[in-house]
């Protein structure tokens, strides 16, 4: 298949940066745009991944995980002959709850506020 990631280049313990290889241009040139459209569509798993990526790693970088992304479901969707399923905008706050409560106290803690979380009826 394609290749858009960067090698793992570590010496005597320490991971050394590196730029991606070039692989197959016109792949990477499709990737491109499918990943430049999937991240401005508003409401999906592709958006909300690469907001969390960009905030720690850059947009470019950001862009090149969402394409490796993209290429790893391919991968997957032709090897298992399924369709693609989006994981919804919610996706990191589902599987991560404890961190995502966690994280929202600690920024109200910033703003001044004492929080004591209860848990609604509603919420499951």
């Amino acid at each position: 298949m394609g290749r858009c990631l960067s090698g793992h280049n570590e010496s005597a313990g320490k991971v050394k940066s590196s730029h991606a290889r070039p692989g197959n241009t016109h792949l990477k040139g499709a990737l491109g745009i499918a990943s430049m459209a999937a991240v401005r569509t508003n409401g999906t798993f592709w958006q909300s991944r690469y907001k969390r990526l960009t905030s720690r790693r850059g947009p470019m970088r950001a862009l090149v995980a969402i394409e490796h992304s993209m290429i790893v479901a391919i991968w997957h969707m032709l090897t298992n002959g399924t369709i693609f399923e989006d994981l919804g905008p919610d996706h990191f706050q589902r599987t991560h709850r404890k961190t995502t409560e966690r994280h929202a106290v600690s920024q109200l803690h910033q703003l001044g506020y004492d929080v004591q979380l209860t848990p609604s009826a509603q919420a499951s």
